[in-house]
């Protein structure tokens, strides 16, 4: 494994954000009076906003609810709510070693202004070769677009790329771009991020390291 680059997912490897997207998403359904099964959430858990409430207000079938208003309501409970959002343990060491061996990359679905948060809140704003979030790509993941932007923006082909993702459509979206796949179980089991096609599966972000380490001579 010769790689010339790293492209990070940020929520769920940088930052532990999935508890609050969570709760952000109840209290918008709080909202309506809507009381929604924990499998649910499990359902979507790693997929886009957009994609969740669209298709929970088509199999509710409320005429007055508007999928849109849900998602507003999501981003305005998130940002209330973000101060909750931790860093995931070692994630910062691990892009400051990152970035002096290779060139790297963040590619998130998040929104500008949820990505530049996050980012200040890990002190990374500055850390990154390139940044993608939601406003420069326009189809989620599992599609690959947001992979092959990222591909493009640093000059590399996907084979030199090493993606690190924590969830199911990030894996499989990181191997339809041809890239090298490592997950972190910060979301999902091991069993379910391997059969997604995962190239390695780690716990933490100093196995990852040894691993890279290892298989690069060092």
């Amino acid at each position: 494994m010769q790689l010339s680059s790293i492209i990070f997912d940020m929520d769920g490897v940088l930052i532990d954000s999935e508890p609050v997207h969570k709760l952000a998403k109840k209290r918008a359904f709080d909202r309506f009076g809507i009381t929604l099964p924990e499998d649910v959430y499990e359902k979507y858990k790693g997929r886009p906003d957009d994609t969740m409430m669209n298709e929970v207000v088509q199999s509710i079938g409320d005429k007055n609810l508007e999928a849109e208003e849900l998602v507003r309501i999501k981003h305005e409970e998130f940002e209330a709510l973000e101060h909750m959002a931790v860093p995931v343990g070692g994630a910062k060491e691990f892009v400051m070693w990152a970035r002096t061996r290779y060139r790297i990359a963040l590619a998130t679905s998040a929104t500008p202004r949820n990505r530049r948060a996050a980012l200040s809140l890990l002190g990374l704003e500055t850390s990154f070769d390139l940044i993608i979030d939601s406003s420069g790509f326009s189809k989620p993941k599992p599609d690959p677009d947001i992979f092959k932007r990222a591909i493009l923006g640093l000059e590399t082909t996907a084979g030199e790329c090493l993606v690190i993702e924590d969830s199911l459509n990030g894996v499989l979206a990181a191997k339809a771009a041809e890239c090298v796949a490592a997950a972190i179980t910060t979301s999902f089991t091991k069993e379910e991020l391997a059969r997604s096609g995962a190239d390695f599966v780690v716990e933490n972000f100093e196995q990852l390291r040894t691993l890279i380490e290892t298989r690069e001579g060092g």
